[in-house]
C-alpha cells in the first residue's frame, strides 16, 4: 500500500476566564469530507461546566478509532472468507490510568464485537476468532498505537484586539 496522508483540523476559541482556569474546553474537529464534530476534554478530566459533556473527547475518539478500524478489517476478512455479516456492534471500552508521576495513558482497550451472520448455520468454532485475530493484526490504528508524534508548532501571533476578540 502506498503512503497516505490524513488530516484533521482542530479549532478552539477562548470562552470564559482563561487565567482563572474557568474556560471552555469545547472545540471543533473538521475533516476533509466536510463534517465538523464537536469535541471537548472529557468531563472526567475537566469537570463541567468547563468541558462539554455532549461532545466527543480524545479518549473516546481513540477507542472509537481502534474499534472502527478493527470492524472494517473484520468485515473485509469475513467477506473474503465467504461469510455474510448482517450486523456488527461493538461496545468498546478504554481504560485510562496513571503510568508515571504526572503521566496518564489509555493503557487498555477492550473490544466486544457482536456479529450477526446471514444463513442458517454458524461457522465452525474458532473461525470467527481467527478472523478477529487477523483483523487485529491488520488494523492500521492498532498497529499505530506506538507511533511517533511530532509537534511542529507555527510561531505564535498576537490577537487583534480591535476586532473584539
Amino acid at each position: 500500500m502506498a503512503r497516505h496522508l490524513y488530516r484533521a483540523d482542530v479549532s478552539w476559541r477562548r470562552q470564559g476566564d482563561f487565567a482563572a482556569n474557568a474556560y471552555s474546553r469545547g472545540h471543533d474537529w473538521s475533516f476533509d469530507g466536510g463534517i465538523t464534530v464537536p469535541a471537548s476534554a472529557s468531563p472526567s478530566v475537566v469537570p463541567l461546566p468547563n468541558s462539554v459533556e455532549a461532545a466527543i473527547d480524545p479518549e473516546e475518539a481513540f477507542v472509537a478509532a481502534i474499534s472502527s478500524c478493527h470492524m472494517l478489517w473484520f468485515l473485509d476478512l469475513a467477506r473474503r472468507d465467504g461469510l455474510v455479516v448482517e450486523s456488527y456492534r461493538d461496545a468498546a471500552e478504554g481504560t485510562m490510568e496513571r503510568v508515571a508521576p504526572g503521566k496518564m495513558a489509555v493503557t487498555r482497550v477492550v473490544l466486544r464485537p457482536q456479529i450477526v451472520l446471514a444463513g442458517d448455520t454458524l461457522p465452525e468454532p474458532g473461525r470467527i476468532d481467527a478472523l478477529h485475530h487477523q483483523a487485529h493484526e491488520a488494523c492500521f490504528i492498532a498497529n499505530s498505537v506506538k507511533s511517533e508524534i511530532v509537534v511542529e508548532a507555527v510561531p505564535a501571533t498576537l490577537a487583534d484586539n480591535s476586532q473584539g476578540a
